[in-house]
């Protein structure tokens, strides 16, 4: 059975990976891979970013980058939207 990851942006700063999230290692999130990443927050933590990308600071340069672009994130029952992703 293949493993996912669910994150939620630091509120105001919209670190995915990285911060709060170091717990996870570079290693453990290309094991998981970028398609089984699921990214949840609410619209207002998400609004508290102000149009900023939502950020991956994973210790891994190479890996930030691959992570970046644009990503759904679950908002809701049945909700979601696309968000940047940016290396910090």
């Amino acid at each position: 059975m293949p493993a996912w990851i669910v994150v939620t942006p630091i509120g105001g700063q919209g670190y995915i990976f990285g911060r709060g999230n170091q717990q996870l290692s570079p290693e453990v999130i290309q094991a998981v891979g970028k398609e089984r990443i699921v990214i949840a927050a609410a619209m207002a933590k998400l609004a508290s970013l102000r149009g900023a990308p939502l950020l991956a600071e994973t210790g891994d340069p190479e890996l930030d980058r691959e992570l970046s672009g644009h990503a759904r994130v679950v908002t809701g029952y049945r909700a979601e939207t696309v968000q940047r992703i940016a290396p910090a």
